[in-house]
């Protein structure tokens, strides 16, 4: 996938705040593990999934531009580095109901949706921060 310069700019994150990145992206999932009720377990199960997005973008040098759309491109990026097509369809998945929420009237997620959606995010996560510590010095993507 080539540089768009029209959703990334390249930005040279420390260390730091690459870990401090991906730290934020745990403590949402963790917000939605322990949260009993379903719609904010799926919000905050959504936006640790983007925070995810953006920590592995920022290991890459990379920084989102928040411009319409930028949730697809962290979506399409993390699927393409960790070359996993589910994160695409699950994480779009939960983009387009995270959307009708803040655009049609809210939603209704069930128990069992949000176990699914946890389960994906967690292992996405996991996923995000072994590529991180597994690569000490990325290639420019």
């Amino acid at each position: 996938m080539k540089f768009d310069d029209r959703y990334f700019k390249r930005f040279d994150f420390s260390k730091e705040q690459i870990e401090k990145n991906l730290q934020n992206a745990f403590k949402d999932f963790d917000i939605a593990v322990k949260d009993n009720i379903l719609e904010v377990k799926f919000n905050y199960a959504y936006t640790s999934l983007i925070k995810a997005g953006i920590t592995l973008l920022s290991f890459y040098k990379l920084k989102i531009k928040s411009v319409p759309g930028h949730h697809i491109k962290i979506i399409d990026k993390m699927s393409d580095i960790l070359k996993n097509d589910t994160i695409n369809e699950i994480g779009n998945a939960m983009r387009s109901k995270r959307n009708l929420d803040f655009y049609s009237g809210g939603i209704e997620v069930t128990e069992k949706e949000c176990h699914e959606y946890i389960a994906f995010v967690k292992k996405a996560l996991k996923d995000i921060q072994k590529h991180i510590k597994g690569n000490p010095e990325p290639s420019s993507y």
